[in-house]
């Protein structure tokens, strides 16, 4: 059985207590999990299990395998108590939602325009399109609708459409509903001001940098 992603059921649960499901020197398997794993440019969660520093997180399937310090002492059937980086976990969920918002209102206003890369951290978030010209011309009307959606303090609904194959969707009512895979905010409000920047990658290509306001 694959491990239980309770990042999903409540994306602001910090820890937990789970079994170590497997052991293949520093790669363990848990029984279930709030350790978000790196999908869809949404980089993975910091922190511990077991008090060992999580290095790496990677999801195959519906499986996903933690990678520990080689000298570890975790054993098979093991209960261990998975811990993360609440403040980058925050901060990276409210980043991730602010950069679905520039990528919806972009498809939406401006022809569906291809998107061909993105990527959350802690700091920043970006959307690459595939442009011709210079993607700050949207600024204007990309800020104004972001401080609207914001202020607005619209519901996100975030559930499955598919649980056996483990396919979810993010939705505002009235707006849209994207497949997503991620973790997300309970309402737009919490964004708080964003700052958008221009970076042109390469011909035919155009980037938006998104920052949070603090």
């Amino acid at each position: 059985m694959a491990v239980e992603k309770l990042f999903w059921k409540d994306p602001y649960l910090t820890h937990c207590t789970a079994k170590v499901m497997s052991v293949e020197n520093d790669m363990i398997t848990l029984s279930h999990t709030v350790a978000y794993a790196f999908e869809g440019g949404q980089q993975s969660d910091i922190g511990t299990i077991g008090g060992f520093e999580i290095l790496q997180a990677r999801r195959d399937g519906f499986e996903i395998f933690y990678t520990i310090p080689e000298n570890h002492t975790l054993c098979l059937g093991d209960s261990v108590e998975i811990c993360i980086d609440w403040e980058k976990r925050y901060r990276v969920m409210k980043l991730h939602f602010a950069a679905e918002l520039v990528l919806e209102l972009v498809y939406q206003n401006y022809g569906h325009p291809e998107k061909i890369g993105a990527n959350i951290t802690y700091d920043k978030a970006r959307v690459d399109f595939a442009w011709e010209g210079n993607i700050s011309s949207t600024f204007n009307f990309l800020d104004a609708k972001l401080a609207e959606m914001i202020a607005s303090d619209y519901k996100i609904i975030c559930d499955f459409d598919d649980v056996e194959n483990e396919h979810r969707f993010w939705q505002i009512e009235g707006f849209a509903q994207v497949p997503c895979g991620g973790t997300h905010i309970k309402s737009t409000k919490e964004i708080g001001g964003l700052t958008l920047k221009r970076v042109n990658p390469g011909k035919g290509k155009e980037r938006i940098e998104i920052y949070l306001a603090d």
